[in-house]
């Protein structure tokens, strides 16, 4: 299998209440030694990502990315996250160190005034791929201003994965959350996947979140639906549907088989899940059995291939289809 969405996080890492409390109650359910990660914890991080990947009985490869910084319109920087950005070399020295597992995906914020020169250098030191995060850059794709952006990911040929939908671990701007912004990169010819199925949910209405019946999925989710069966070069992964909010549409998803051709396979790596409490439709004893495996990427699959059997496409096959050499 290829996991087509794993992070790398920022050498400042797990500085803020968020992280601290997420590596209390799942780092060792994600493989980090807790003795490491007090000396270093970016070492503990990459060393656990690395180490749970290659030992997974299904996973053969990662796309990993980091996330640029964001950036005003002179270039300048003028916010970094010390969890989530993290530098497109970092991914490159990985992906060296382990080029039968990590395929390399570059992040650039488009805002930057070079950016496409930086494009045209990542993708010849051999990054095959693209990832946006605009909504915490505050980048509206609906601008003409970023159309050469999207043209020159065509040019090369790699595919963009762009995060659509509601977003809990850094500051957002909502307005940038919207399934519009893979328009601009469709109409210039690009590949795109739209990361967690578009799936989102409102923090004044929780108890909705949770709830498995269609009616109280947001309507963006069933346009993204409508867009994989009109638009040939749209794609969408199924990246952190194990989170309780995501975890209900599961079986909803599986059942669109005429657009399992269109769907990619993805964890997410690090974002926390739990196979026990969560709104997915499966019976307590299988949570149970789920919950006892040991690897990280191996408890994700147990639980998706509930509802996507080993053959399905959305493995591997699709993501082939989109990964150029």
């Amino acid at each position: 299998m290829i996991d087509f969405h794993t992070h790398l996080l920022g050498k400042a890492s797990f500085g803020r209440l968020y992280d601290r409390v997420g590596i209390k109650l799942f780092g060792r359910r994600f493989g980090i030694d807790p003795e490491l990660f007090r000396q270093d914890p970016y070492a503990a991080y990459t060393k656990a990502l690395v180490s749970s990947a290659n030992q997974s009985r299904h996973i053969r490869q990662i796309v990993l990315f980091g996330v640029d910084a964001v950036v005003d319109d002179l270039g300048n920087e003028v916010h970094r996250d010390p969890t989530v950005c993290a530098e497109n070399d970092e991914v490159l020295r990985l992906h060296r160190e382990h080029p039968e597992l990590i395929i390399p995906f570059f992040s650039v914020n488009p805002m930057r005034p070079d950016a496409l020169d930086r494009v045209d250098s990542l993708v010849a030191q051999g990054f095959r791929g693209a990832k946006f995060l605009q909504n915490y850059w505050g980048v509206n794709t609906r601008e003409a201003r970023y159309r050469p952006y999207f043209r020159k990911l065509a040019e090369h040929g790699i595919p963009l994965i762009v995060h659509v939908g509601s977003e809990s671990s850094v500051r957002s701007v909502k307005a940038c959350e919207s399934l519009d912004m893979v328009r601009a990169p469709l109409d210039e010819g690009v590949s795109v996947v739209c990361a967690h199925m578009a799936l989102s949910y409102e923090p004044t209405k929780i108890f909705k979140a949770f709830r498995r019946a269609p009616r109280h999925y947001n309507e963006e989710y069933f346009q993204l639906l409508r867009l994989l069966r009109m638009e040939k070069n749209l794609y969408a992964d199924l990246s952190a549907m194990l989170t309780p909010v995501r975890a209900k549409a599961l079986r909803h998803v599986s059942e669109q088989k005429e657009l399992h051709h269109k769907l990619l396979f993805g964890t997410d790596y690090p974002v926390p899940f739990t196979t026990l409490f969560n709104s997915y439709d499966l019976p307590l004893k299988r949570r149970l059995e789920l919950g006892r495996e040991g690897n990280v990427f191996d408890r994700y699959v147990g639980a998706m291939k509930e509802y996507f059997p080993l053959h399905s496409p959305i493995y591997e096959k699709n993501a082939k289809t989109l990964l150029k050499p």
